[in-house]
């Protein structure tokens, strides 16, 4: 009889997103394992491979993002300070200038694998998809902004650019250069 497991997928997950906060792409499994405080063939068995483990880590990243923006613009009175805030709260993990270049490295890993990059592209079609949603329901009759499948594309680009940006050159804070910016492009979408 197998044995049932005691550490979850979540667990692991997370091991795995704060070692790659702190190491980059050129991560290990036996750092995620110690970061789990599991042994390595823990996290092998699991996921099978560092490419597994990345595949899991970006389809859970994908639930989690869609699901948290969702939760945010659905629990803000004002849809543009929503649409501020939920997507700068997105990106408050990546404040530390070196856990964005660490991040900012893994994504240019991703890009580079054609199954990660197509993982990346749901994540992306997720945010984007919760955002226009939200645009559409909140636009009403005095809606001065493009049509919310645009504006919510645009959105994403900039907060991926504004945080792109910091990551090379950390001036300020990024929550706040992220409110600025989208603040700047918001204003007067809804009148």
């Amino acid at each position: 009889m197998a044995r049932p497991r005691t550490i979850t997928d979540e667990r692991l997950l997370a091991a795995a997103g704060t070692t790659i906060a702190r190491e980059g792409p050129g991560f290990t499994l036996a750092q995620v394992a110690a970061e789990a405080g599991v042994a390595v063939g823990s996290v092998s068995r699991r996921f099978g491979s560092k490419h597994g483990l990345l595949r899991a880590l970006s389809r859970a990243a994908a639930r989690e993002a869609a699901a948290g923006l969702s939760a945010a613009l659905d629990s803000a009175r004002d849809p543009r300070l929503a649409v501020r805030d939920g997507l700068a709260d997105r990106y408050a993990p990546l404040a530390d200038p070196a856990v964005a270049a660490n991040h900012l490295g893994q994504l240019g890993a991703d890009i580079s694998d054609p199954a990660l990059r197509d993982l990346l592209g749901e994540y992306y079609a997720a945010l984007e998809a919760v955002l226009a949603g939200f645009l559409r329901r909140t636009a009403g009759r005095r809606w001065r902004g493009p049509e919310p499948e645009v504006a919510a594309r645009l959105l994403l680009a900039a907060a991926n650019g504004t945080a792109i940006d910091w990551s090379v050159r950390p001036r300020g804070e990024l929550v706040t250069r992220l409110r600025e910016d989208i603040d700047a492009i918001t204003e007067g979408w809804w009148t």
